[in-house]
C-alpha cells in the first residue's frame, strides 16, 4: 500500500468505526430514536455533497434540492420542542433534559458526517484494495483505537452483570455492523458512484423510526412527523432515476 492509501485506511476506521460508534451510541442515548431517524435522513444528501467536494462527482439540481430538504428537516427538528401533555413549571431538571436532547441530536448529526465521510473514503479505497482487505484493515485499526477506552472502562466494570442475551446481541452487532455490512458496502462501492450509493442509507432513518415506534413505544408527534417527511422528501428526490447521467 502507498502512504496515501494507508492514511485513507486509518481515516476510514477513525471516522467510520471509532467516531461514528461514539457519536451514534451516546447520541441515541440522549435523544429519541425518532429524532435520530429524522437526522439520519440527511445521510444521502451529505454523501452527495462530500462526493462532489472530494471525488468531483457531478451533482444535478435535484440533488441540491434534496440537500436543502434534508437541512430544513433537521433545522425544524432542532427548533422543535416536545409539548408536554399537562401544564408544568420549567425546572432545572427539564432544562437539563432539553440540553441533553440537543446534545444528543448534535452527536447523531456528527455520526451522519462520519458516515458520509466513510462512504466517500470507501469509494476511494475500492480503487486500490479489495473489499475483504478493506474490511480487515479498518477493523484492525478499530481494535487499536477502541482498546484503550475499553481497558479503562473494564477496570471498574462488572462483566458478570451482563446477561447472556446481551452478549449475544453484542456479538451479532459486531459481526453485522463491522464485518458483514462493511464487506457488502465496499463490494457495492466498487461499481456504484458514492453519491448514488448514499441513497441506500435511507434504510437507516426508516429502520430507526420503525424501531422507535413499534419496539420502544415512541410516537411520531406532529412536528417530528413533518420534519421526517421533509427529510425523506429529499431522499426521494435524490433516489429517483435521472434522464441523464449525473
Amino acid at each position: 500500500m502507498t502512504l496515501a492509501t494507508k492514511k485513507l485506511v486509518f481515516l476510514e476506521s477513525l471516522l467510520g468505526n471509532f467516531l461514528f460508534s461514539i457519536c451514534m451510541l451516546y447520541g441515541v442515548s440522549m435523544t429519541s430514536a425518532v429524532s435520530a431517524g429524522v437526522i439520519m435522513a440527511s445521510i444521502p444528501a451529505v454523501v452527495a455533497l462530500l462526493s462532489w467536494l472530494f471525488l468531483r462527482e457531478r451533482i444535478g439540481l435535484r440533488v441540491w434540492v434534496a440537500i436543502a430538504c434534508a437541512a430544513f428537516g433537521i433545522g425544524l427538528l432542532a427548533l422543535s420542542k416536545s409539548a408536554p401533555s399537562t401544564p408544568y413549571e420549567p425546572t432545572l431538571e427539564s432544562d437539563l433534559a432539553h440540553q441533553d436532547r440537543l446534545l444528543g441530536n448534535l452527536l447523531v448529526f456528527g455520526a451522519v458526517m462520519c458516515e458520509a465521510a466513510y462512504a466517500v473514503i470507501g469509494k476511494k479505497l475500492t480503487g486500490a484494495l479489495t473489499p475483504k482487505r478493506i474490511t480487515a484493515l479498518i477493523n484492525l485499526w478499530g481494535f487499536v483505537l477502541m482498546t484503550p477506552m475499553g481497558l479503562y472502562t473494564a477496570v471498574k466494570f462488572d462483566f458478570s452483570r451482563v446477561a447472556a442475551s446481551t452478549w449475544q446481541l453484542l456479538v451479532f452487532y459486531a459481526l453485522a455492523a463491522s464485518v458483514w455490512a462493511v464487506w457488502l458496502w465496499m463490494t457495492g462501492l466498487k461499481s456504484v458512484p458514492a453519491a448514488r450509493a448514499g441513497v441506500f442509507t435511507v434504510m437507516l432513518p426508516i429502520s430507526a423510526a420503525l424501531v422507535g415506534v413499534f419496539v420502544l413505544g415512541e410516537t411520531l408527534r406532529g412536528v417530528q412527523l413533518l420534519a421526517f417527511g421533509i427529510a425523506l422528501m429529499g431522499v426521494v428526490l435524490a433516489t429517483l432515476p435521472a434522464r441523464t447521467n449525473l
